[in-house]
């Protein structure tokens, strides 16, 4: 399918909502309270911890960021009015007056400095947000309300990237994660403010009554962490809940035809996608067919990646496993993204042509591979890595499946650990463009860039072009270089995608949900139908 026709099946995605009013469907008329069950854990309400879309998710409604994001990803003011570039590596930021944290203390100019500080500096963090901040190299107050960034560089992409930050007070500059997980620091500029987060269970906010910008039409909004499809649904139709995202793609048919339910999807901006390891020379989990590890890490090998990848029939996988509800992919972020390539088209199925690459790459009686992955994190997750395993058998790998709660895989397969030699996660390009797989995915690890190559992919020729990208300010010519990048990394298979998400979400009848391609689930975005 062409790039126009994405763009076509996205507005028709975005558009499809199904509504019939029911005022009785909701609760009470006039209720002020909204439950939300969320489909992914949370790991914690500090902003700068993890660079991880559930988090993010939860720490929108908390705090702000100076550049917003509307649901198609678009630009648009936050807690900055206005930004412009002063000369090739200054940026001017006009900030918002008048804007009160929630314990009442006001914002200004130095508390975008000290978040700025804070975002390196968070102990422990598995994917760090530095990646968005560390083209600044030098900051500027002229005034309370105006802040300049210096760039060593041209980087046309700082207030994309400053899309991503989210703002705390000056206060919090050092404040431990602990003391924004009990609430002691989780203080911000938000719609809503923090009332409890129970790990593993629940997060609870409050209407901001002194936010700037439109207030939320509930007064509290508790998100619940419902992980089991099956009970993230029963949950809904119970009116237990009264929004739940990522409807389950073997739901989604009964749930379109519920009286008492309403849909909305989009197609969003996450890969789901296999990270392999590349980097050692001998991995843990690839073996002989005996069991033993093999002397030499086959998966260095990009013949063997590129076996891997032909082994998979992912039309199957969309249509089967996720019915529909997902788009075979070719690179790391749907057509119609800036960056995308329209040369990327999925890796045809061809269990042949993966034995003979095998041959080629010295194992033509193939080997073991353990392949890993969450069963609680994306839609479907365990059932697809279920599926590849017998895709892997049937070319020769003797395949065996380890699926794990996000907690425990995510803290095992990131850095300083990387326990795997082959794994499923899925990416969120949470700027809306290529740069943001390819920095966090594909770069060499190294300061500010690779944080989440659990892989440990590393390629100088798409380090330079990403590089070059990232310095140029022409729009057509940096989306060219961004294309070229993903190209020159999948034809070395630095990872192999699966598919792209289409997002789905569920709401009692006689409430509206607008959806959203980052796949945020926001109670501010949750209104009475009319």
């Amino acid at each position: 399918m062409n790039r126009m026709s994405w763009r076509v099946l996205a507005g028709a995605f975005a558009a499809a909502m199904i509504s019939i009013a029911n005022p009785f469907a909701i609760g009470p008329a006039g209720a002020q309270d909204l439950t939300i069950g969320l489909g992914a854990n949370v790991t914690s309400i500090d902003p700068h911890f993890h660079n991880l879309s559930p988090n993010s998710n939860v720490a929108t409604h908390i705090f702000d960021k100076l550049i917003d994001q509307d649901e198609q990803q678009k630009l648009v003011p936050g807690l900055a009015t206005e930004w412009k570039s002063l000369d090739d590596t200054t940026w001017e930021f006009k900030l918002r007056r008048g804007v009160k944290f929630h314990d009442g203390s006001d914002f200004t100019a130095d508390d975008v400095v000290a978040t700025l500080k804070r975002v390196p500096w968070v102990p422990n963090s598995p994917s760090s947000f530095r990646i968005y901040t560390q083209a600044i190299t030098a900051h500027e107050i002229v005034d309370p309300f105006t802040i300049r960034f210096k760039t060593a560089a041209p980087y046309p992409l700082l207030p994309t990237d400053l899309s991503t930050v989210f703002i705390v007070s000056k206060k919090n500059e050092q404040a431990p994660t602990g003391d924004f997980n009990n609430g002691k620091a989780a203080i911000g500029t938000g719609p809503f403010k923090f009332v409890e987060y129970v790990p593993g269970d629940r997060i609870v906010v409050t209407r901001n009554d002194a936010y700037w910008g439109k207030k939320p039409e509930w007064a509290k909004a508790t998100l619940k962490l419902i992980t089991n499809n099956s009970a993230r649904v029963a949950a809904l139709l119970a009116g237990d809940v009264q929004l739940i995202e990522a409807v389950p793609a073997t739901d989604y048919a009964k749930l379109k035809t519920n009286a008492n339910v309403a849909l909305s999807q989009i197609v969003g901006n996450r890969v789901i996608y296999l990270h392999v390891d590349s980097y050692r020379d001998q991995t843990p989990f690839a073996t002989d067919k005996a069991g033993a590890v093999l002397p030499n890490n086959p998966l260095k090998d990009a013949r063997v990646r590129k076996a891997l990848s032909k082994a998979i029939n992912r039309p199957a996988i969309s249509e089967r496993i996720m019915e529909g509800l997902a788009i075979p992919a070719g690179g790391v972020l749907a057509e119609g993204f800036f960056g995308s390539s329209p040369k990327l088209k999925p890796e045809a199925y061809d269990p042949e042509g993966a034995r003979k690459l095998l041959t080629e790459a010295g194992y033509p009686n193939g080997f073991g591979l353990t392949i890993h992955g969450p069963n609680d994190r994306y839609p479907n997750d365990e059932k697809v890595l279920q599926a590849v395993g017998p895709m892997f058998n049937r070319i020769g790998i003797d395949t065996k499946v380890v699926t794990q709660p996000w907690a425990t895989f995510a803290s095992q397969g990131s850095a300083p650990n990387y326990a795997y030699s082959l794994m499923l996660v899925g990416w969120g390009a949470g700027t809306g463009e290529v740069s943001s797989p390819l920095r966090s995915l594909l770069m060499t690890v190294g300061p500010g860039r690779g944080g989440s190559n659990r892989g440990r992919y590393s390629n100088a020729k798409v380090d330079e072009l990403t590089n070059q990208a990232l310095a140029t300010v022409d729009d057509a010519k940096r989306d060219k270089l961004l294309q070229e990048a993903t190209e020159v990394a999948m034809a070395d298979v630095g990872l192999i995608p699966l598919h792209y998400q289409i997002n789905v979400w569920g709401t009692r009848k006689g409430l509206t949900y607008k959806p959203r391609a980052d796949e945020y689930t926001l109670a501010m975005s949750v209104s009475r139908s009319n």
